[in-house]
């Protein structure tokens, strides 16, 4: 009878145990279904028009004894979110929105008119092949914020890819059904410092922990600042043959800013790149057979700053100033889930804070793609071939930097019969020009760009006019 007595015991012991773990569990989920239910986006106003899929907003903080969080935006695939892969865009500058230019004038689905009041749905959005996270990193950008205001002065590389990382970990735990699915990050501009190093605290997390959480198969830069000397090179050599700046202007930008930093660069660099600002005139460097925007920015400053562009429906160069009468108005902040107490008095589609206090910038990262093409992440760098800021030359250099063997050639790729650009694949890269392109290549040539999202999603190459023919 004491025997018995002891099994019954043990069983309700181990019954127990299993139903607290199972309530644990169950706990759990339903506070990630309940975050997700509160992060979801009910109405947002412009929006006059139904989509078919859910998207959320909201924050995710990374650290807790500073009070960092950063602000994101998610949206579901068009059509069986549960089947595609998460993609991860981040903008550069440093110190601008990937809201404002990835969401809202280039591979977003919501894109806004000229009133800044309303919004109309951008038909070759990315999310027709995969589930799009925008990120404002780091805090500062955008919406995203710290407790501490030194934060905001002292952003630099390295701390942005261990607080987006941190930010990954935390957004998988709230949507726990992206545990484990296929994940790529892209991005553009200075956003070529940004990918491959998160990318690389990405493999050196799930190495050291044996973590699969974040299942990252690739990334892909347009556009992308990597090696300063190179992209320095290539840059010069495109505008002065472009026929943008003056032959001594040529040369002495040479002289002057070859060895120099784009972050922080010296008085005597900075002094000719004024004078190659006011040579090339009132154009608009990032995209330059485009009309620019005249209203309200002064282009010599923009060049300065090496931020992204302001070009979206008809083509519209001053998109960017519509996105700041949008997103400063309460309503769409309130819709978003903007901390109100934490929301900026203004906000910027670019932090002048962030950029001009940035602290570690990495004369190249050239040195992370060994690495992580050692590791066999799928690595695209695309360019638009109109862009005078990171042109097609200074890529071209980059990757040449790389001594990488070539396993397809150059040639032409297509779209609709049309060429669409050009294309070379090494082992380990593959590079895509983008055909009247600027520096937002989802921007000035969007079904292009979807073309080349969908061909890097499913490790495809770029489409020739034979496959065109034989489909």
């Amino acid at each position: 009878m004491g025997n018995l007595i002891w099994v019954f015991v043990i069983f309700t012991h181990i019954f127990l145990i299993l139903s607290a773990n199972f309530e644990v569990g169950k706990s759990s989920s339903v506070d990630a279904i309940t975050q997700q239910n509160l992060d979801r986006v009910n109405y947002l106003p412009g929006l006059n028009f139904d989509v078919g899929f859910q998207h959320y907003s909201g924050y995710v903080n990374v650290n807790q004894k500073f009070g960092r969080s950063l602000f994101y935006w998610f949206i579901e695939a068009v059509q069986d979110s549960a089947s595609k892969p998460l993609l991860l865009w981040l903008n550069g500058g440093p110190g601008c929105s990937s809201i404002a230019f990835g969401q809202s004038e280039e591979l977003g689905p919501f894109h806004i008119h000229k009133d800044g009041k309303t919004l109309f749905l951008n038909p070759h959005s990315w999310n027709k092949v995969a589930n799009i996270l925008f990120l404002d990193a780091p805090v500062g950008v955008g919406f995203s914020y710290s407790n501490t205001t030194s934060d905001l002065l002292s952003n630099g590389d390295k701390r942005t890819a261990q607080d987006s990382l941190m930010f990954l970990l935390e957004w998988f735990e709230r949507f726990p059904q992206y545990k484990g699915r296929d994940f790529y990050i892209a991005g553009e501009s200075y956003g070529g410092h940004y990918v491959p190093q998160l990318s690389q605290a990405i493999v050196r997390h799930n190495l050291k922990n044996n973590d699969k959480t974040i299942a990252l198969k690739g990334f892909m830069v347009g556009n992308a600042l990597t090696d300063d000397f190179h992209d320095h090179l290539g840059l010069f050599q495109f505008m002065w043959s472009a026929g943008l700046i003056s032959d001594e202007t040529y040369k002495l930008l040479n002289v002057f800013c070859d060895f120099d930093s784009f972050i922080h660069s010296s008085d005597k660099c900075d002094q000719m790149q004024d004078v190659a600002s006011k040579e090339m005139g009132n154009i608009d460097p990032y995209s330059i057979y485009t009309p620019a925007c005249t209203a309200n920015f002064t282009m010599a400053k923009l060049w300065k700053r090496h931020r992204i562009g302001h070009i979206s429906e008809a083509y519209d160069p001053c998109t960017e100033s519509h996105s700041v009468v949008y997103f400063n108005q309460l309503e769409v902040q309130k819709a978003l889930h903007v901390n109100p107490h934490f929301a900026p008095a203004k906000w910027e589609t670019c932090s002048e804070v962030v950029n001009t206090h940035w602290k570690d910038s990495p004369r190249s990262v050239l040195d992370l793609y060994r690495e992580l093409i050692k590791a066999g992440i799928r690595i695209w760098m695309f360019s638009g071939d109109t862009d005078a800021v990171i042109p097609v030359t200074s890529t071209r250099y980059t990757i040449d930097a790389l001594k990488l063997p070539t396993v397809k050639n150059w040639h032409a790729w297509y779209d609709e019969g049309q060429v669409g650009g050009w294309t070379q694949e090494y082992k380990g890269l593959t590079f895509v020009v983008v055909r009247g392109a600027g520096h937002e290549v989802p921007l000035h040539r969007p079904k292009l760009a979807l073309t080349m999202v969908k061909s890097f999603l499913n490790g495809e190459s770029m489409p020739t006019l034979e496959q065109l023919r034989d489909s």
